[in-house]
C-alpha cells in the first residue's frame, strides 16, 4: 500500500515537472506569434500609408500636368492677346487719322450740300407744274434739316440724294391724278397727266376739253379735240384701269441748241 502511494506521489511530481517545462516553452512561442501579429500588422499600416503617399503623388502628377496645360493655355492666349491688341492700336491710329480727314472732309461737303440743295431748289422751280405741294415741302424738310445738329453728315447727304432719286424716277414713269391748274384766268379742277418728263397733259373731269403745259411759255395750253379720246386713254392706263398701249400725244418738237 505504501508503495502504491510511494509511486502515485512520484508520478504527481513528474507531472508537475514537466508541466513547469511545457509552460515555460509555450511562453517564448506566445511572445513570437505576438511579435508577428505586431509586425504584420505594422506592416499593414505601412502599406496602407504607401498606398495613401501613391495616390497622393499621382494627384500631384495630374495636377502637374494640368497646370502645365493650363500655362500653355494661357501662354497662347496672351500671345494672340497681344496681336489682337496691336491690331487693336492700329486700326485706333487709323480712326484718328480718319477723323483728323473727317473735319476737313466736313468742311468741304457742307459747302457741297448747299449747292446741292439750291440746285434742286432751282430745279423744282424751272420744272414742269406736277406734285409741287409734295415736291416743295420735301425741298423745305432738307433745307431745315441742315440746321439740326442732331442729324448726322451722313444722314443729311443721304436725305439730300434721296431727293435726287426721286426727281430722277419721276423721268421714268407715268402718273395721273386730280389737280387745280390755273388756266382761262380762273382755276380749274381737271385730271393731270405726266408721261415722264415729256408732257404735261390735262383733262377737264367731263372730258370734253384737254390741253398741255407749255413749257416755253410756262402756262397751260388748249388742245383741240382731237385730242381728247388719247389723253383719257392715258390716263386709265395710269390708272391701270387699262391694258398699256399706245396712243398719240402732243409733243413740243425738240429745240436745236449750238
Amino acid at each position: 500500500m505504501k508503495d502504491m502511494k510511494y509511486t502515485l506521489n512520484l508520478i504527481l511530481l513528474l507531472l508537475i515537472i514537466l508541466s513547469g517545462k511545457i509552460l515555460a516553452a509555450a511562453d517564448p512561442l506566445e511572445s513570437a506569434v505576438q511579435d508577428t501579429v505586431e509586425a504584420n500588422e505594422e506592416a499593414r499600416q505601412s502599406q496602407h500609408h504607401i498606398d495613401a503617399l501613391a495616390d497622393e503623388t499621382k494627384d500631384l502628377v495630374q495636377e502637374y500636368k494640368t497646370t502645365l496645360e493650363k500655362i500653355d493655355s494661357l501662354k497662347s492666349y496672351n500671345e494672340q492677346l497681344e496681336i489682337l491688341t496691336e491690331k487693336q492700336e492700329e486700326t485706333l491710329k487709323s480712326i484718328f487719322r480718319q477723323l483728323g480727314n473727317a473735319e476737313e472732309t466736313q468742311r468741304n461737303i457742307i459747302p457741297l450740300m448747299l449747292r446741292m440743295i439750291e440746285t434742286l431748289q432751282e430745279f423744282i422751280a424751272l420744272d414742269m407744274p406736277f406734285l409741287r405741294k409734295e415736291r416743295q415741302t420735301r425741298l423745305e424738310t432738307i433745307k431745315e434739316m441742315m440746321d439740326q445738329p442732331d442729324i448726322s453728315m451722313p444722314e443729311k447727304y443721304r436725305r439730300i440724294m434721296e431727293a435726287y432719286q426721286i426727281e430722277m424716277e419721276y423721268g421714268r414713269s407715268i402718273e395721273t391724278g386730280s389737280d387745280t391748274i390755273f388756266y382761262n384766268d380762273k382755276n380749274n379742277t381737271v385730271d393731270v397727266l405726266r408721261i415722264g418728263r415729256i408732257a404735261l397733259l390735262y383733262q377737264t373731269l367731263d372730258g370734253r376739253e384737254s390741253g398741255y403745259w407749255d413749257k416755253k411759255e410756262k402756262a397751260w395750253k388748249k388742245l383741240t379735240d382731237n385730242y381728247n379720246q388719247a389723253i383719257k386713254q392715258g390716263i386709265l392706263i395710269a390708272r391701270k384701269q387699262s391694258s398699256p398701249d399706245l396712243f398719240i400725244i402732243p409733243v413740243e418738237a425738240p429745240v436745236q441748241t449750238r
